[in-house]
């Protein structure tokens, strides 16, 4: 008898009605719990023995605790960044915006691009430190509300050995930050106040880093206007939208003189705007 993938299995049942991932959660807890890999685990659960503080982990999730909190880590893009509960847990989707400037740098600039990034709301650092992770000349300032989110920002940056690229800041946005910047990211709050969340997200992760008022564009209406002062030349911005406001923040960016183009996730929703200016 495999006592490992039975527990696994048993698990993976008690969280159905709590997770959209209920196996992949039951797996990640039992690697956690012993202090391995998932990949590990799934070569030959059978090496191993259930600890006994698996069914704590399980009972947390059910509890519907996000499963990044109980790890202390989420992966992203190709790097691991740790979080922990008052920290806004990196998202698939997010990648969207690296994959973006990417492709900018692949098909409109080259070599040697960006040279200088911005990330406005940094959080714990996940798009600046994923986009430096792509571009290893190029340097990085992250700018966040929260004092707590930029202590995990700068472990992270720290633990993938990006502490000398990387400056982070406590601020309000971009107000004193110095331009010019290659490169700016963002991804602000941009959920309606009256939008129901799933519990893991509603009780767990921070609501200054969720709602941005009644339509969700509040934090848009503040940063957008001040993007062409922090902008070089050339560059670009690439914003994370909510999947039904492509027009809404397109309008904002344009009355702002910037010409915008839209990219999608993996599921098919609007997911990124790339703003940038042409030439005078």
């Amino acid at each position: 008898m495999n006592e490992v993938a039975d527990n696994i299995r048993t698990a993976a049942n008690l969280l159905g009605a709590t997770s959209d991932t209920p196996r992949l959660d039951a797996e990640l807890l039992m690697a956690h719990a012993l202090g391995i890999e998932r990949q590990a685990l799934l070569l030959d659960p059978g090496l191993f023995e259930v600890p006994e503080h698996y069914a704590n982990l399980v009972a947390q999730r059910m509890a519907h605790v996000p499963i990044a909190y109980i790890l202390g880590y989420r992966d992203f893009w190709t790097i691991r960044i740790e979080v922990g509960p008052g920290v806004l847990i990196p998202r698939p989707d997010s990648e969207t915006l690296v994959e973006a400037c990417l492709d900018f740098a692949r098909h409109q600039r080259g070599e040697g691009w960006p040279r200088r990034v911005l990330d406005l709301g940094t959080g714990p650092g996940t798009l600046l430190l994923a986009v430096l992770s792509e571009f290893p000349e190029a340097t990085g300032v992250g700018v966040d509300a929260s004092e707590f989110a930029l202590a995990y920002a700068r472990d992270n940056a720290e633990a993938l050995g990006m502490a000398a690229r990387t400056e982070f800041r406590a601020g309000d946005w971009g107000a004193g930050i110095d331009g010019p910047f290659d490169l700016i990211l963002c991804n602000p709050p941009y959920i309606g106040d009256g939008e129901v969340l799933m519990p893991d997200v509603a009780d767990h992760e921070p609501v200054e880093a969720l709602f941005a008022g009644a339509d969700g564009l509040d934090d848009y209406r503040r940063i957008i206007p001040d993007l062409p002062r922090l902008l070089a030349p050339g560059g670009i911005a690439v914003l994370e939208i909510g999947a039904s406001q492509h027009i809404s923040v397109r309008e904002l960016a344009e009355t702002a003189g910037f010409d915008v183009a839209c990219r999608q996730d993996l599921g098919g929703r609007d997911r990124a705007l790339i703003l940038s200016r042409s030439p005078r």
